[in-house]
């Protein structure tokens, strides 16, 4: 088994550094952040970086890379306090990873990218109308990550909007595989989510209990 430590992983090459440590996590999951400025201008950027931190109150961490440079996801986060996150399926694979082109600032990269942009329920930030799954946030709390620059976003959950069809089970868990959402490997690939088992919940000593799959 290959084996590389601490200062292998320094000495590689920038580039394949980049692809492998962004691979070794596992498959993450693939969003498009909606966000708007103070004027009005729209932005959109695929990430993979958001992460659960909690069910009540409902807050999503999203990492966002160091602020060396012109990040304008950002710059509008802090601004605005809003922002949206949207589940990337099949059919919109490739506009959602040509977000990721370094569009310049007037650009909005829904209209460039061939994605529309919604406003719900008052809600100041902008959502993907072609994702099917979509979630509204407002920016709570920022974490600086000294060891690499990195900052932590901690946003609350204000709205959720569910596909119509059946996603969520009866138990509010839900049906990613049906609704389409796909999974980001590294910084480029996009895999079709398959469901492997489902499991109750795990107690000591006792036989774990296997849910179905599906609700059909």
């Amino acid at each position: 088994m290959p084996h590389l430590t601490a200062a292998d992983i320094t000495s590689l090459e920038k580039v394949y550094r980049l692809n492998l440590i962004n691979a070794i996590t596992g498959f993450k999951p693939a969003n498009l952040l909606g966000t708007i400025d103070e004027q009005g201008h729209t932005n959109l950027a695929i990430i993979s970086s958001v992460v659960h931190l909690g069910s009540n109150p409902a807050l999503l961490g999203l990492v966002m890379r160091p602020p060396t440079v012109e990040r304008h996801s950002y710059d509008n986060i802090r601004a605005t306090r809003c922002y949206t996150l949207n589940h990337v399926h099949a059919d919109i694979v490739k506009a959602a990873h040509l977000t990721s082109a370094n569009f310049p600032r007037a650009v909005s990269e829904f209209e460039a990218c061939g994605l529309t942009a919604e406003y719900l329920d008052g809600f100041a930030a902008p959502y993907v109308q072609e994702s099917r799954l979509r979630i509204g946030l407002t920016l709570l709390q920022e974490l600086p990550i000294e060891a690499n620059g990195t900052v932590l976003l901690v946003g609350r959950v204000e709205h959720v909007y569910l596909p119509d069809d059946n996603v969520q089970r009866p138990d509010g868990s839900l049906d990613l595989a049906a609704a389409g959402t796909v999974a980001l490997s590294g910084l480029d690939t996009y895999y079709a989510a398959t469901p492997v088992a489902r499991y109750g919940y795990a107690r000591p000593n006792q036989p774990l209990p296997e849910l179905p799959l599906s609700d059909e």
